[in-house]
């Protein structure tokens, strides 16, 4: 039997893209495991003047990803923490959902916004990515992993 090289390659093909389809694809994300809290930690300052803003909403939301660009409107966090005096946040959660992956590691997308209006300074929101490679591991009061990254913020007065 004489096969000519377009059938071959028409059948190859195939045979792969049924291969293929059997046994699906992996996603992009990751297994987490659901006692696993990851923990992102900091102070959001002036970046004109380096002085701690006060209220400042520090966020993040697991109905989707906007790794790529500032969250559409409207916006509704799954969960978020106000900065303090010292302009100091700590926004910990399991994250099951809304962590990208990396090859290195666990991305989080952050939403920092100024949500107290003129009563601290206007202040233009920022959308950053959290690195969770080289976050710090320790366990927690209750017996899970606990990842914690730093990070501090500086937010452009408007």
């Amino acid at each position: 039997m004489n096969i000519d090289r377009r059938t071959f390659i028409k059948r190859i093909s195939w045979a792969l893209a049924g291969v293929i389809t059997t046994l699906g694809f992996s996603g992009c994300r990751k297994e987490l495991d659901s006692d696993t809290v990851y923990t992102v930690k900091g102070a959001v300052t002036n970046k004109a003047t380096g002085k701690p803003i006060e209220g400042i909403r520090v966020s993040y939301n697991s109905g989707f990803s906007f790794m790529y660009g500032p969250p559409p409107t409207p916006y509704t966090p799954k969960a978020h923490v106000l900065t303090d005096s010292k302009g100091e946040f700590k926004l910990s959660d399991r994250f099951s959902e809304g962590l990208n992956f990396i090859d290195e590691g666990p991305i989080l997308p952050v939403f920092v916004s100024d949500v107290d209006g003129e009563e601290n300074g206007l202040f233009q929101s920022e959308f950053l990515q959290v690195d969770f490679s080289n976050a710090v591991r320790s366990i927690n009061s209750k017996g899970s992993d606990e990842y914690t990254v730093n990070k501090d913020i500086e937010l452009t007065e408007i």
